[in-house]
């Protein structure tokens, strides 16, 4: 396991359990430049990301023109060579893999934390959780006094950092600090964003949360490494 955050920095390992929403909308690095108007997008993925009203906290409907239409959810051949029932993460081309049978997988784009923050390696799923409680850890909150009235944790709801779900990465019975949620943060999807974990569309994360039981083998592949489909 390559953990360059986790091992190599106690204190950005501990950033990592933020999972921190991107306040000033700020870009850090990520794919080419999004264009700000698109066109023509199929009912079929409006439909998909539109509103969603029987959760406990009412999801909008996502702005399409703020994504790349290839970070849209949809079935592709897996290219990851991994058996089904994993979750791959492709760091390099900002994709998640869900594999399934008959040599196809279910891919999601994704949006990562900047270089300091991310690593890569194996782990499993061994909490998961609807509408989760978020709390800064101790070093984002001196950081950012601001957020000391999380310490003891923020309310679920649309503008908590995790989403409406979250899927917790253990390695044996230690916590990575890593996770996978949600977020209404549309821009950042197919970018590293000022800080967090690995954020998908909360459309998209009740659609993966449905499907990944506990114990399900998680691959994060470097950027060195990517995958292609």
């Amino acid at each position: 396991m390559n953990r360059r955050a986790f091992v190599a920095g106690g204190g950005a390992a501990l950033a990592l359990a933020g999972c921190q929403a991107n306040p000033n909308h700020q870009i850090v690095m990520g794919t080419a430049p999004v264009a700000p108007v698109r066109s023509a997008i199929p009912d079929y993925y409006r439909q998909m990301y539109g509103p969603v009203t029987d959760e406990p906290y009412p999801i909008p409907a996502v702005d399409l023109r703020q994504i790349d239409p290839r970070f849209f959810r949809r079935e592709v051949d897996d290219p990851t060579g991994e058996r089904p029932g994993t979750i791959v993460v492709d760091t390099g081309a900002f994709f998640l893999y869900w594999t399934m049978p008959g040599g196809k997988a279910m891919r999601y784009g994704v949006g990562l934390g900047r270089e300091g923050f991310s690593w890569d390696g194996n782990a499993t799923i061994q909490l998961k959780r609807e509408w989760p409680t978020w709390t800064p850890p101790s070093e984002m909150i001196d950081r950012d006094p601001q957020l000391e009235k999380y310490r003891d944790g923020m309310e679920p709801g649309i503008q908590n950092p995790l989403g409406a779900r979250a899927l917790y990465l253990f390695q044996g019975r230690a916590d990575t600090l890593y996770r996978l949620h949600g977020t209404q943060e549309a821009y950042s999807i197919g970018h590293a964003v000022s800080s967090g974990c690995v954020r998908l569309l909360n459309q998209d994360i009740i659609d993966l949360f449905s499907r990944v039981p506990i114990g399900t083998r998680v691959v994060v592949r470097p950027p060195s490494a990517p995958l292609t489909s």
